[in-house]
């Protein structure tokens, strides 16, 4: 084996042939700091510092024969980086020349990416679907006319907690339908999806419409952001978390299978996942649990990783680094893998849900990085 070097002409090539939904797999790492990668990271490449490459580098590139491009700030780290992985028996080992200053040395014009941009993929999916939106002075309008209309928060736990807009309750990406009756258990209610800005609050707003709620659904301009340029001032603190009612858990099944047929999600059964795992020569499988961190840790299937749905949505490739991968999702009633797998397939993923994922659970420490995933 030996260790190349290649040009960015040729990741441009390797980016532009080797796109989701191609089956050629690329494994991209930023070996750049948490805080240099937060300033800016024009590819949409997998953060994984150097100092953390040799402990989590398996779980994010788990096959060791795939084509590994590692990129850097131009300052040797790639070097460095690529003598753990041949010590760690990676075999197709690349080095951007020059890292990030010499990708973007002409601009970004025209440059390909690692990932699609969240932010890209929602203007496009309420471009092309037309989703109904509401500005924060419509909305405030409402709610100092006492009209019947509730705001969902579509992000994190703790983004939601350090702000949003007052009233709203708290719906991570994946949970919006498994939660929805319990927080929305009237018809007429107008539901206004809101996160920091756009791409959360579209896809949310989508969702719901797409599962054919009977609800009026919209989603807030610019969210938070929108709210607090209208001088309008958020809320703090977080809700109290319970599992979702039984009569929620039927509707979001309900509702959930309307998305399933739309995109003829598929499922696999455990034999069909070992016998993927056990091939590593050839593709690159993914096993993640999508159900909160709390529920993982509480007990999940031997082999997976904790990858909340929403934010597994919004940035893939904080935890899934080999693009053209297939992932395997699990849940324990299916309804937030479902609404996962929906918009997964739609940006070009392979993407298939365990059957009877429950029977497979043993408990176990969670298999996530935080440190490297929060950035």
């Amino acid at each position: 084996m030996s260790i190349r070097h290649i040009h960015r002409a040729t990741l441009q090539t390797w980016l532009t042939e080797g796109g989701l939904g191609t089956g050629n797999e690329l494994a991209l790492l930023d070996l750049r700091s948490v805080e240099a990668f937060a300033k800016g990271h024009p590819l949409f490449a997998t953060n994984l510092p150097l100092e953390n490459l040799e402990r989590g580098v398996q779980r994010f590139v788990p096959r060791k024969s795939v084509r590994l491009v590692l990129i850097d700030d131009g300052d040797n780290a790639a070097e460095q980086g690529a003598a753990i992985l041949e010590g760690l028996g990676y075999t197709d080992i690349n080095i951007l020349n020059g890292g990030i200053p010499a990708w973007t040395a002409d601009g970004l014009n025209g440059l390909p990416t690692f990932d699609i941009p969240g932010i890209i993929f929602s203007e496009s999916v309420r471009d092309l679907r037309g989703t109904p939106s509401i500005e924060a002075e419509q909305l405030k309008k409402l709610y100092d006319a006492k009209e019947n209309v509730i705001v969902i928060d579509t992000r994190t736990r703790d983004e939601f907690a350090r702000g949003h807009v007052p009233g709203a309750v708290n719906a991570p990406g994946e949970e919006i339908l498994y939660r929805f009756l319990d927080q929305v258990p009237n018809p007429d209610t107008f539901v206004v999806v809101s996160c920091a800005g756009l791409p959360r609050a579209i896809i949310g707003a989508q969702t719901l419409i797409d599962a054919q709620v009977p609800n009026r659904v919209a989603f807030l301009e610019d969210g938070t952001a929108g709210w607090t340029r209208a001088t309008l001032e958020l809320a703090t603190g977080g809700e109290k978390r319970a599992p979702a009612s039984s009569g929620a858990a039927a509707f979001g099944i309900k509702h959930a299978q309307a998305l399933g047929e739309r995109q003829k999600i598929r499922t696999v059964n455990q034999q069909g996942v070992e016998a993927w795992l056990a091939d590593t020569t050839k593709r690159t499988t993914y096993l993640l649990d999508i159900r909160s961190a709390e529920e993982y840790e509480a007990g999940h299937v031997a082999g997976s990783i904790s990858a909340p749905g929403g934010q597994l949505l919004a940035v893939s490739h904080r935890t899934v680094a080999t693009r053209g991968a297939r992932l395997v999702l699990i849940d324990d009633d299916g309804t937030r893998a479902v609404t996962t797998a929906y918009w997964l397939q739609q940006r070009g993923w392979e993407v298939h849900l365990l059957e009877n994922a429950s029977s497979g659970a043993s408990t176990g420490p969670l298999k996530q990085v935080p440190e490297l995933l929060n950035s």
